[in-house]
Order: structure tokens, then sequence, then C-alpha cells
């Protein structure tokens, strides 16, 4: 199955229907598909071997997603955030390709590729103006959909490989079609290059919810969209949820009016570790809204494992610490996905004991262009470290090469950060690897002071290390930061972190 038919059967059911608002135009499901079909027609005549995005989200985005799918080329939505030396080198991984964007900067980087390159804004009057009539194959399942390049902390991305089957799987999965009301509107603000946009795309579309694109975040665009639009639904990272909170309680301390998000029945996040408080301030902030915390990574297709809105409230308003404690879980599987916990050698480990993530099913990946990271028995190790309790909760700890290893014993930052967060005058903290003559590794521990108090004692923060934990977590080194460094999805760069460290 070809992820082009969500699109095809959203336009066929309900074809006047809005389907895409972005910078104030209006595009049905009919012309959406239309404009998809004449992209298949240009990307078929271009012979490219893949399409690419080097902008931010708009309508653009979803018509090459789709009529690549139709042309049967994978989409490469590419980080327009990157260095130059660091784009330059994707470019080159992907020529010949249709690139759709800032077409100066890739004449600049790749002077002598045989690149297809067209802006935003001709690229979609190109494809309206295209008549495309191409069926959707249905035999594509093997196909390659979507290739998305990782990170890269530590050496060159790699390119991950998401096939149509893989898509499709977790949609069907997860999604009921035509489920959404026509008054339900689901805001988009994360990057299209993530895949929680990609996902946010083609799950809106099969529920046939329609979609209020916002290009590029801004606390304060986000409040007059979701007001204007009568959102119901939205998917923010952490970071975004805080500035979105901020920005309320800004316009309460001036006075202003409040936006109206009576509408915002549900908001989802992922991306990054929601600070517990922050989610328990959420809570008190929108008391009708239902809060979901989805797990996913790029090589799953997206989420793996969720804590819905009742397990939230629930969580929120309980004095048992065990039920308190699930709102810094990620929740419990899907059901059409397994995970284990295992050691460093591959054995699975029991309830509440932490080791490293494996996750199996249908929309699991675990492929890159390399090669399969998948092992013999359909099983993708994730790097992410954590365990689950005895309830089938899983909580994470960090990525399993974040752990620090302290002479021969290994320390989950995640533990000492949540201690020091306790402290009411602890806005961040991240504890990450430093060399240590005596250990080999040793605890570094940098603290953003919340605002309006003074930064905390350092004795006093390692003392509650040592009472909570034991005196192996203690750290040796403390800095203290106006803010610590996220990405753009709310990632915390560890690696940028330690670089401090070594001033």
């Amino acid at each position: 199955m070809n992820i082009a038919l969500f699109l095809e059967m959203a336009a066929d059911a309900a074809p006047d229907r809005i389907a895409l608002v972005c910078d104030g135009t209006r595009w049905t499901y009919a012309d959406l598909l239309a404009g998809a079909r004449g992209a298949a027609a240009l990307i078929r005549q271009s012979g490219v071997a893949h399409v690419a995005l080097l902008d931010e989200s708009s309508e653009a985005a979803v018509m090459a997603l789709f009529g690549a799918a139709l042309a049967g080329v994978p989409y490469v939505p590419l980080n327009y955030r990157l260095a130059d030396a660091d784009l330059g080198a994707l470019l080159a991984r992907i020529s010949p390709a249709l690139i759709v964007g800032d077409g100066a900067r890739v004449r600049r980087l790749c002077p002598d590729a045989t690149n297809v390159i067209v802006s935003r804004a001709d690229f979609v009057a190109q494809a309206q103006a295209l008549t495309g009539d191409a069926p959707v194959d249905a035999d594509a399942g093997d196909d390659v959909a979507i290739q998305l390049f990782t990170s890269g902390t530590t050496a060159a991305p790699k390119a991950a490989i998401l096939r149509h089957a893989n898509l499709v799987s977790y949609i069907l999965g997860t999604v009921e079609f035509a489920a959404a009301p026509e008054e339900d509107a689901a805001l988009v603000s994360v990057p299209p290059y993530h895949i929680a946009g990609i996902a946010a795309l083609l799950s809106s579309i099969y529920a046939m919810r329609r979609i209020l694109m916002l290009p590029a975040f801004a606390p304060d665009a986000w409040l007059n969209l979701a007001a204007g639009e009568r959102a119901s639904n939205a998917f923010v990272v952490p970071t975004m949820l805080a500035r979105i909170i901020e920005a309320m309680g800004q316009m309460v301390a001036k006075g202003a009016s409040q936006p109206d998000l009576s509408a915002l029945r549900a908001i989802a996040y992922g991306g990054g570790k929601m600070p517990t408080e922050l989610i328990h301030e959420a809570l008190d902030l929108f008391p009708t809204t239902g809060f979901t915390n989805a797990y996913g990574l790029t090589e799953t297709s997206s989420t793996v494992a969720l804590l819905g809105p009742d397990e939230h409230r629930a969580a929120h308003g309980s004095d048992d610490p065990v039920v308190r404690a699930r709102l810094g879980s990620v929740g419990r599987p899907l059901p059409t996905v397994e995970i284990e916990i295992r050691d460093e050698d591959g054995r699975v480990l029991p309830p509440g004991v932490p080791g490293e993530i494996y996750v199996r099913g249908e929309q699991v990946s675990g492929e890159y262009r390399e090669r399969s990271a998948l092992d013999a028995d359909g099983w993708f190790p994730t790097r992410d470290a954590g365990y689950i309790d005895a309830d089938g909760y899983l909580f994470l700890s960090g990525r399993a090469d974040d752990v620090i290893v302290r002479g021969g014993e290994n320390i989950s930052p995640g533990e000492i950060e949540d201690v020091v967060m306790t402290h009411p005058a602890v806005a961040e903290a991240a504890a990450v690897a430093i060399p240590s003559h005596e250990w080999g590794e040793a605890v570094g521990l940098i603290v953003v002071p919340r605002a309006g108090h003074s930064a905390p004692d350092e004795d006093e923060l390692k003392q509650m290390v040592r009472a909570r934990l034991r005196s192996s977590r203690v750290p040796e080194r403390v800095l203290f930061a106006d803010a610590l460094p996220y990405n753009e999805m709310g990632k915390l760069l560890r690696r940028e972190i330690k670089t401090l460290f070594a001033r």
C-alpha cells in the first residue's frame, strides 16, 4: 500500500472539505490531491532520484510528500538550519534531486550538481498547472517512501529509511479513517524534516482533520492561530509548551485578554523530556484538555508508546507516589508494538531494571541506506535507555550513549537531574560525563537557576543527591548557566554541555 492512498481516500470521501490552512490560504482535499498529482508529473519529467524540501512547512511540503509517493521517488525533507558544510554533504548524497526551496543556497553549495531546483511558489504553481492522473501504486509497500537524515551527534548523519509499509502500518494501527468531524483542526508547528511533522500530516489526512500549518513556531503566533481557527488538536515539544505557557502568563500580567482556546480538546507532546513540573502546570492551565505523551523515533515511523489523557489526569490528581510518578513515564506500548529492555549482552531484563530499549513491529523500519539495524528476529536497538515498571509503563533515562560510567558503575543522568530539579531554585538541570583521573568518568552537573531566585548553593545540591541517591552519583563539578542548549525539537544537546566542562 502507498501512503498517497490516504490523500486519495480523503479526496474521494469529501473533496470540498478544507484539508489545509497555511498563511491564510485554504486548500480542499481535492486541491491537495490535484496538486500532488501535478507534482508527481513534474517529478517524473525531471528524472530525479529523490525529491527534497529545503524550506519551512507549507502546502509545498504536502504536495512534495504525496507527489513523490505517487511518482515512486523517496521524499527527503532537509534541515534548513544546518551549517553550510553539513547541508552540502547531505545534498551531495541525494543528487540528482528535485529540490524545493532555497535554490540560491543549493546552487552555492552544489554548483556542479545535476539537481532540478525550484522555489516553493514555482513548485506549487507548476504542480497546479500540470494535469496528473497517476494512479496510486497499491503494491508500493516495499518501496522507500521517506528518507530522513539523523542528527549525527558523533558521526556523519545516517539516512534513515521508511518504507510505505512501515508508515501505513503506523497509521492504520493508530488512526480511524474519516473519524474527525468537519470542525476538527490539528495545529502542526513542528519542522517538516522531523518524523513528528510527517506523522502529523499523515494521521490528520487519514482522519480527515483540517491541518493548521504554522511554518515557524512562535508562541504568540501559535496562540493566535489556535484561537482564530478553533484548533481542536495540537502537537508540541516540551520547549514549545513552556513558551506557550510563559506567553499566556505574560498576557495575564499585562491585563491583556486571553486567547479563546476552548476548542482545544487534545494536546500531544514528545520529541524531548517533559519536565514533570511543566506538565503539572499545563494540566492545571488546561483543565478540559486531554494530554498525551508520545514516544517514538524516526526509525519506528513515529510513536511506539503512549501515556494517554486519562492516565495524565489520574497521575496529576493522585496522592499515590507510584501513580503520580507515571507523569514521568512515556506510557505503555501501542498494541501493535513490542518493547523489551535488554542488558549489554542482549539479555531481556525484568521489570524495574534499566537497560537499552528494543522495539519490534511492522511500523519499525530500523533501516538505513547503509545497512539494517534490525537483529535476526526483527528487533531494533533504539540506543535509548530506560526501564519498564511492574505495571508496564516505560520510563526513559536518556540515550544509552549518555550513560556515565564511573569506576565501572553505570549512572543514568536522568536520575540525578530528577533529584536536582526538586530544588525550588532550579529551573533546569543536566548531568553529563566528565573525565576523571581516578574514576575514568565522573558526574558533571549544569544548573539553570529559576527566575527570581539566587543560584542554589553547590554543596546543598551535592547533599541532595547524596541523600536521595548515593555518593557515587554526587557531581564532581557544578556549573551554572542562563539556559541549556536544545535543538528545535526540544532535545537536550549534551555534547554541547560537555564542551562547557572542557573549558
